[in-house]
């Protein structure tokens, strides 16, 4: 009697809905205070995940949402990352 595996969820920062991790986008400010995209979803400090769309990208982008859950400045090149990665998983 095998039990199906828990599939893990997470709340994304921006539009509120739950989602499975893998559908979901992780952002990490390490102790240093630098904050980065973090593709494999292990590396350390804060995390704060996002919906793999580009209008929850742009409106954590218009409304400061990233930088008031990482309690750190988030760098526009953060963003176009953000955008570049959101574009190529959905094509």
């Amino acid at each position: 009697m095998n039990r199906p595996k828990k599939v893990p969820l997470r709340k994304c920062v921006a539009t509120g809905e739950m989602k499975a991790k893998k559908e979901m986008v992780r952002i990490v400010r390490s102790k240093e205070g630098e904050v980065s995209v973090d593709m494999t979803g292990k590396k350390s400090g804060r995390g704060a995940y996002l919906s793999k769309t580009k209008e929850a990208v742009e409106l954590a982008r218009s409304k400061g949402i990233l930088a008031r859950q990482l309690n750190a400045e988030v760098p526009d090149s953060v963003f176009e990352e953000l955008l570049s990665y959101v574009e190529k998983e959905t094509n």
